[in-house]
């Protein structure tokens, strides 16, 4: 059988061996309780890493985002993000529903936002409008392109959430992509943000499993809500190690998923069948096809040579790098984008 190329997401990627030989050698207990050895160890490295007090894992970033909007609001409350931000645009509702807040969204850049365009948002203090409690970046910005903040950018932002007396929260799903593409620290964001989400099974590489990070009064509430929200795992411990190992071994890596991220944006941009691509900062490629065709007939196209990408809107498709990617399959992508353009 021929070997597939998977392109629709980092979601996709498999253990290594070196990250499946520490989950079978993890030491485990009982997380709920607060025995399981190797998740202390993964929740104490992380915190360690970004400057934090404290961290707490849970089975998926929708969960960990989650989490901190119930934590930092209550219900009545409004929640401001980016029109595309992934807590908004694909979490099922999971602020109205969990949490009986409602989202004010605005069209940012790339889905990015700045200070200016998030000051027309903030109600006053009018008990006839819902009290702002909250903002929520996202970095790197999925539907975006994979589009990075700029470390001074999310530092105004805190600025002015501090002078309205609001929480400031990061979906970092991909944050690690962009502290690679930007030569960045983790502690550089734990400086800036009340909460921080990361997920650990995207370009990272483990299985299952996002972290979200705070002080120990934002943790230890984030436990209950994790409780309630059905997030409380026993021997989470393999899972934890997988996440500790991601950590100490895959994040300077990211650095060759943008490489290959950045051959491919090159070519599609010379390839006739495509419009325009977006810009190119870490994983994420997303281009525009061009003519009468929609981007299911180049979807479809690209599956049947074996290499599976995904639509993102009728005239859009995205493709992800990841370490299950390797250069053989950049090469054998780039053939076939090239073929298919001269159909």
């Amino acid at each position: 059988m021929n070997r597939i190329v998977e392109l629709r997401s980092d979601t996709f990627t498999q253990p290594t061996e070196g990250m499946l030989k520490a989950m079978f050698s993890a030491k485990v207990g009982d997380d709920v309780f607060g025995e399981d050895p190797a998740m202390n160890e993964l929740e104490a490295f992380a915190a360690d890493m970004f400057g934090m007090e404290a961290a707490v894992f849970c089975p998926s970033g929708t969960m960990t985002n989650q989490i901190a909007i119930n934590v930092h609001t209550r219900p009545g409350e409004e929640v401001i993000c980016e029109q595309g931000a992934h807590v908004y645009f694909y979490e099922a509702g999971g602020i109205a529903r969990l949490s009986g807040c409602q989202a004010r969204t605005v069209a940012g850049t790339r889905g990015q936002l700045f200070p200016e365009q998030i000051i027309p948002l903030i109600n006053p203090e009018d008990f006839h409008r819902a009290r702002t409690r909250l903002v929520c970046l996202e970095n790197t910005c999925n539907r975006g392109g994979g589009s990075t903040y700029s470390i001074e950018n999310m530092r105004n932002i805190r600025v002015l959430c501090d002078s309205h007396n609001l929480k400031l929260h990061l979906d970092g799903a991909r944050l690690f992509n962009a502290i690679v593409a930007n030569s960045e620290t983790p502690k550089d964001y734990g400086k800036i943000f009340h909460s921080i989400s990361v997920c650990l099974s995207k370009g990272l590489g483990a299985p299952v499993g996002s972290l979200l990070l705070g002080d120990k009064a934002f943790i230890h509430e984030a436990r209950r809500a994790r409780k309630a929200f059905g997030g409380g795992m026993r021997q989470a411990g393999f899972l934890a190690a997988a996440g500790l190992y991601a950590l100490q071994n895959h994040v300077e890596r990211l650095q060759e998923d943008h490489a290959k991220a950045h051959k491919l944006a090159e070519v599609l941009g010379n390839a006739s069948w495509v419009k325009s691509v977006m810009p190119v900062e870490t994983n994420i490629v997303i281009f525009e096809v061009s003519g009468d065709k929609p981007a299911s007939y180049y979807v479809e196209a690209l599956k049947r040579e074996g290499i599976n990408t995904a639509a993102t809107l009728p005239t859009s498709i995205r493709m992800v790098t990841h370490l299950g990617v390797n250069e053989n399959d950049v090469l054998t992508t780039i053939d076939t984008i090239n073929r298919l353009g001269q159909h």
